[in-house]
């Protein structure tokens, strides 16, 4: 299964609907906002676009709660099942224990992926593009016996750059 993954959005709603249609257009089924949507546009995009997503709450989310019932928008930690794959997602990085394979959180606006033990830990960095002149997303592909993620960038100028992870399931570094 191909999961779609972006965080920090904010303001950029025309960069989030750039970042979402490319994990679209790249064969994702599942889309996950690791917080800081900002924007009710960004989620009614989410929402339209005939996809399975879940969106977290992030820091600066709060006029964003009488939405919660239109929108598949979650408090932090969330713990969900996904393809025979333990999830934990969140925007701030204050949960960070390994009690599930992956960990998906946001808030640092830097990409960020490795695996502790049996837990896969992504950051997909920002898509505003605040802290940096290109949006930034991941791709993850779950598969039986690995994962592949795939670290995504894009200027308005180029087509997208992909850099490719592998990490075995149910690794123990212990």
């Amino acid at each position: 299964m191909k999961i779609g993954i972006l965080s920090d959005s904010h303001k950029k709603v025309s960069h989030a609907k750039s970042v979402i249609d490319a994990l679209l257009e790249r064969g994702a089924e599942f889309l996950i906002h690791a917080g800081d949507v900002v924007e009710v546009e960004t989620l009614e995009y989410l929402h339209s676009r005939g996809v399975r997503y879940v969106a977290v709450y992030g820091n600066n989310d709060a006029h964003l709660i009488s939405y919660q019932h239109q929108f598949n928008l979650v408090k932090e930690p969330h713990y969900f099942k996904l393809a025979n794959t333990t999830f934990k997602l969140m925007h701030l990085p204050y949960y960070m224990s390994g009690d599930t394979e992956v960990v998906i959180f946001g808030h640092t606006h830097e990409f960020f992926t490795e695996q502790r033990g049996k837990t896969l830990f992504i950051n997909p960095g920002e898509v505003c593009g605040r802290k940096k002149p290109y949006t930034e997303s991941a791709l993850l592909e779950v598969q039986e016996e690995h994962f592949k993620l795939h670290y995504i960038t894009c200027t308005d100028e180029a087509k997208p750059n992909s850099q490719e992870f592998h990490f075995s399931r149910g690794n123990n570094d212990d």
